[in-house]
């Protein structure tokens, strides 16, 4: 190699060495300068008066301690988070990218506050602004109980449940639902307050409508299902049939008499009942649950003849009668009537009571209309079977007064055999206007028995009977024209009555008393006064005497006699 060659080598690699020292120069230059800017940068960015209270930062988990969590955000200084703030503190890492609020930029020691929890929060509401609408379903953990409902945890946000909201069912203890997770509708978001409300029974009603959509399209009469009792009325119960109600009839619960529902079933229980009806426009299912057990009456004409004897339990008390239950499901009625052969029975209390245990015959069944007719009187002998031979016609018998009436007295003649004595068979001729002038309650008389009715069960009987009737033989005892003495009895406007010897009650009219003048009956006789008269007409048909008291005297030539009205006869002074 030649000098010029070396010299011209040496020069390239002088050169060479220069541009590479040129160029690692270059390079530390835009090094530095990259570093330079980058940390500039990170200060510009960094620069806690670029920062606002409430904004949401990136930051690196660096310490942890007992009390809290250190977070690089890339500011001058940590921020410092509660360590209550993380649910689980296991799950704490460091170096661990999280987001964290901004909650003060400078506390009164100097330190940045940060918040996980409302960093959580806010990007909570966020994303419920974005996303979510009124109408929305959500889930959420019932936390706590709070005045008017429950508050709610839906992702890291309280949102407030009313108490009205919770179930679509009366609630009995709010407390029950707290820690519950569940899925709820938002029916309301405010803006302004940042704040939300959420129902739950809004949910359940939508699920309980595509229920019972499915349900009515899926069941048909005559399927078996499952129900809760969910509400008891006096016509019926109503069941929760997975979502849809169904009404079970009180008629349709049991084949025997109920008089309430809750005597079969309670709240909550659970039912296998049958479909009988459907009404889908309405929405309206028919349950019914006797019908799963044969009928008792489709074999009741050949079980309960007429004639049988029955025992069972008086079950109901009715103004007609009494029911007894002879089986379950099988019930028949004792009319008042078939009760007792002596007593005109008006009260079944009067006879039996609800509870007892009675024998009865069976008298006719009425399948079709479900009725069976009982009686109780049959079960003793009838003492009006022969009541005709034992008490014919015109027999004499000691009878007790039972009770007193305005047209008669009631008497018995055996126990269970009543009679009657008519008022107007009580004498002959005395004017009777109430029994009690004669009788009183408990006196034991003799009468004449006059009829006998067995099929109405009546017994009329006579006390004047006793006696020969005097109007038979009056004109043959006293004729016209005959003289009679008597006491005046009563005296009228018209006239005195006066009780003959023989019991009879003639009246001397006003004409009849004296031929002298005088002012008023009073003037001439009066009550008590014992007198004679001439009989001057007779009528047996009305039972009716008239006498003169003038007539006697003119035919005595008496008229001047102050004897002859025996007491208290007055003559008009002249």
């Amino acid at each position: 190699m030649s000098p010029s060659n070396q010299q011209t080598n040496k020069w390239d690699e002088k050169e060479s060495q220069l541009i590479d020292e040129e160029d690692y120069s270059v390079r530390e230059s835009v090094e530095f300068k990259k570093l330079l800017n980058e940390k500039e940068g990170k200060s510009q960015r960094g620069s806690i008066d670029s920062l606002t209270t409430g904004e949401i930062l990136k930051g690196t988990i660096v310490e942890i301690t007992k009390d809290f969590v250190a977070i690089d955000v890339g500011l001058k200084s940590e921020g410092l988070i509660p360590i209550c703030e993380f649910e689980n503190k296991n799950d704490i890492n460091l170096g661990e990218e999280i987001e964290v609020y901004l909650d003060e930029q400078e506390n009164a020691g100097g330190q940045i506050t940060l918040s996980r929890t409302k960093a959580k929060k806010q990007r909570q509401w966020e994303y419920i602004t974005q996303f979510c609408k009124e109408g929305s379903i959500v889930k959420g953990t019932a936390l706590k109980k709070v005045k008017g409902g429950l508050m709610i945890d839906i992702g890291g946000m309280e949102a407030f449940l009313p108490g009205s909201q919770i179930d679509n069912k009366r609630i009995k203890n709010i407390d029950e639902f707290i820690d519950q997770t569940f899925d709820l509708k938002i029916i309301k978001i405010n803006l302004e307050r940042k704040n939300i409300v959420v129902s739950r029974r809004e949910v359940l009603e939508d699920e309980r409508f595509s229920k019972k959509t499915g349900l009515l399209e899926d069941i048909k009469v005559g399927d078996i299902r499952k129900g809760i009792v969910k509400n008891i009325t006096d016509f019926g119960v109503f069941l929760d049939l997975d979502g849809l109600d169904g009404l079970l009839h009180i008629t349709d619960m049991t084949w025997r008499r109920i008089k309430h529902p809750s005597e079969l079933v309670s709240l909550g229980d659970e039912l296998e009942v049958i479909i009988l009806s459907i009404d889908k426009e309405k929405g309206r299912v028919a349950l019914g649950l006797k019908q799963k057990e044969r009928n008792p009456w489709d074999v009741i004409e050949q079980k309960y003849a007429p004639g049988t004897h029955v025992r069972g339990k008086i079950v109901n008390l009715v103004s007609y009668g009494a029911f007894i239950e002879i089986e379950p499901g099988i019930e028949g009625l004792i009319h008042v009537s078939e009760m007792s052969w002596v007593k005109n029975v008006t009260d079944p209390s009067q006879i039996v009571n609800k509870g007892d245990e009675v024998e009865a015959i069976v008298l006719s069944v009425h399948k079709d209309d479900g009725k069976i007719s009982l009686g109780i009187k049959q079960m003793e002998r009838n003492p009006w079977e022969d009541v005709e031979s034992r008490y014919p016609k015109w027999t004499e018998t000691t009878v007790e007064i039972r009770n007193l009436t305005n047209y008669g007295a009631f008497v018995e003649l055996e126990p269970g055999i009543d009679g009657l004595i008519h008022i107007s068979d009580l004498s002959w001729i005395e004017n009777i206007s109430h029994p009690s002038e004669v009788l009183k309650k408990g006196d034991k008389v003799n009468a004449v028995i006059l009829s006998v009715d067995k099929e109405s069960k009546k017994i009329t009987l006579g006390v004047k009977h006793l006696t020969e009737n005097p109007w038979d033989t009056i004109e043959k005892k006293m004729p016209v024209g005959s003289i009679v003495k008597g006491k005046v009895t009563k005296i009228t406007a018209f006239g005195a009555f006066v009780k003959l010897d023989n019991g009879i009650e003639g009246l001397v009219h006003v004409s009849e008393l004296s031929d002298q003048a005088f002012r008023k009956v009073e003037d001439v006789v009066s009550e008590n006064s014992e007198i004679q008269a001439k009989v001057l007409k007779i009528d047996r048909e009305h039972k009716r005497v008239s006498l003169s008291i003038k007539e006697f005297l003119i035919d005595t030539n008496q008229l001047d006699r102050d004897d002859i009205i025996v007491s208290n006869y007055k003559k008009e002074d002249k």
